[in-house]
């Protein structure tokens, strides 16, 4: 096919855009399909992405997370600052490191290729995907209880681990030394560096066919078409000023009730998110970067407007943000953050909270039940070789203007899935004695909110330990427009004598023997609208199921009292 001239026209355009997703697709199914973790195999827990040769987002893969949407443009940023004179065809870099390389925490191992044509510059593909241990302290890295950035792990700043096409070998021994489980972390690299060499073949053929002009126009028009769609959506709401405030649980280090506060500024088409007044970041890792404050803005800014517009640079560059420096929501080094998923679940719940009033067809009940934290690690018995299962469970999801909140899945920022019983017993020495949904749980309203999960994981034929951590374990996910509270989530060790005690929120190298085990409960979520307006064949339907129980119903329902 002969070359596209400049500008690029709206059908081409459609038809490029769709065609850049597809390649951004395609290489997430790849690094999927040829990963060696169940955290990446199976929880889909990566993301895929084409940048631009300025380091902005053009195209995501639509099943990548909302959380990586910023990291991979700090990636970029730092890429771009050190090396951006030096780039080379077949060059392939890697980083992690939240404070110097523009990561979110250490176990999301970034990497990004150059796609040169003609000896030209013309694209990066890039890709991010959560390795079950980056070493540190603890097994899975993730634990609470961790005090400061060296502790949550190996910190990589930008580096060549492929120069011109050659791998770095001593780069990459080195990497794997500080890791646990170094041959299945050898095996999700790899995985990684193919989806990334695909990506720029395909990307290749893109180029081969509308030409490098062609492409960078298509680049600009992505870009701006995105921004201008947001921003009329925007211009939509009504002008005005609107506040709301949450809190986390605590730290695992002992500070509690940590506020995050939020006024969002809306005129004509522009917004201002200004989280000034929210706390100081903390000693425990649920502090976050600015890019994951950023990630999480717009995240909510486009669920609440426009769910259907596609992620890229025109949505991160709309909205404007206030966040202070050293605060939990831009944390400076030495800061840890493994846990910062927590507080972007968080900061979600307090968009929409401030939003609600303006849109309330689009406001859900609070749920921040979706990532929870397990990590189950020890030495399999059948073959000697250490094992790391990490998991981040999922929980309610709020109540909403039309429908009840779903059951037990991932909301938000998180949009992996929970992992099976089969593959949990098929890769590990654990056996899985119970899973489903905790009756009860979700939060009553004229639309429910969702229920939690309970999972109790049980080692077989060894001694495990077990980190963890929760939240809304403490504080009730709220509802909006008159709903009620969903429950919280717990995490319990249960004894050989089946005797359970309930462990601390963000539990650190609890010791579980193989007639124990531990429970995880999720939290539930919030309902939406007054409880009394709830439909009788909807309660009769709650009864039924056995989600809910007569008692609790009548308890929250008063038609139920008449």
């Amino acid at each position: 096919m002969s070359a596209v001239a400049t500008p690029v026209d709206p059908v081409t355009l459609e038809i490029m855009a769709n065609g850049l997703r597809s390649v951004a697709d395609e290489t997430f199914a790849a690094l999927m399909k040829s990963a060696y973790s169940t955290n990446i195999k199976e929880r889909r827990d990566h993301s895929t992405a084409v940048m631009d040769p300025a380091g902005r987002l053009i195209v995501q893969a639509d099943a990548s997370l909302p959380i990586h949407l910023a990291s991979m443009g700090g990636l970029m940023e730092s890429l771009l600052a050190r090396f951006g004179n030096e780039l080379r065809d077949g060059d392939l870099f890697v980083a992690n490191d939240p404070h110097v390389a523009g990561g979110t925490h250490l176990p999301d191992i970034n990497m990004a290729m150059p796609v040169f044509h003609g000896g030209e510059l013309i694209a990066f593909m890039c890709n991010i995907a959560h390795h079950a241990d980056v070493g540190g302290a603890v097994p899975g890295s993730m634990a609470g209880g961790l005090t400061e950035i060296y502790q949550e792990g190996l910190r990589i700043p930008v580096v060549r681990l492929f120069r011109e096409g050659v791998l770095q070998q001593d780069l990459l021994d080195l990497i794997l030394l500080n890791v646990r489980v170094p041959a299945e972390r050898r095996g999700d690299y790899f995985a990684q560096i193919a989806s990334c060499r695909l990506g720029r073949s395909r990307l290749l053929e893109t180029i081969g066919q509308y030409g490098a002009a062609a492409l960078r126009d298509g680049f600009e028009q992505i870009v701006r078409r995105s921004a201008d769609r947001l921003r009329a959506a925007v211009a939509e709401l009504p002008d005005g000023v609107y506040r709301f405030e949450d809190a986390m649980d605590d730290d695992g280090m002992g500070a509690t009730d940590i506020p995050i506060r939020l006024a969002i500024a809306v005129k004509g088409g522009d917004i201002h998110f200004d989280f000034s007044g929210s706390a100081r970041q903390v000693t425990g890792n649920i502090n976050v970067t600015r890019n994951a404050t950023q990630a999480s803005v717009c995240y909510a800014l486009k669920a609440l407007l426009d769910p259907d517009a596609p992620n890229n640079q025109g949505v991160l560059d709309l909205p404007r943000l206030t966040v202070e420096k050293g605060s939990l929501l831009d944390a400076a080094f030495p800061a840890p953050v493994a846990a910062r998923a927590n507080t972007c679940q968080r900061i979600i719940d307090v968009i929409l909270g401030a939003l609600a009033p303006a849109l309330p067809e689009a406001a859900v009940g609070a749920a921040n039940g979706a990532n929870t934290t397990a990590v189950f690690a020890g030495t399999d018995p059948r073959t000697g070789s250490d094992y790391v299962y990490l998991e981040t469970l999922g929980g309610g999801f709020g109540g909403r203007a039309t429908k009840d909140g779903k059951d037990g899945v991932q909301v938000h920022i998180t949009n992996t899935s929970n992992l099976p019983v089969e593959a949990i017993e098929m890769e590990y020495p654990l056996r899985v004695r119970s899973y489903g949904l905790i009756a009860n749980s979700g939060g009553p309203g004229r639309q429910r909110g969702g229920l939690g999960l309970e999972r109790i994981v049980a080692p077989v034929d060894h001694a495990c330990t077990f980190n963890g951590a929760g939240e809304r374990f403490a504080r009730q996910p709220w509802g909006v427009f008159g709903g009620g509270p969903g429950a919280t989530g717990a995490f319990h060790h249960v004894g050989a004598d089946g005797t359970a005690a309930r462990l601390p929120d963000k539990p650190i190298a609890v010791t579980v023997a193989p007639d124990e085990a531990v429970v995880v409960r999720t939290p539930g979520a919030g309902g939406y609208g007054d409880p009394a307006e709830r439909a009788p064949e909807a309660l009769e339907d709650d009864l039924e199921s056995g989600k809910f129980d007569e008692t609790w119903l009548a308890e929250h329902y008063p038609q139920l009292r008449d």
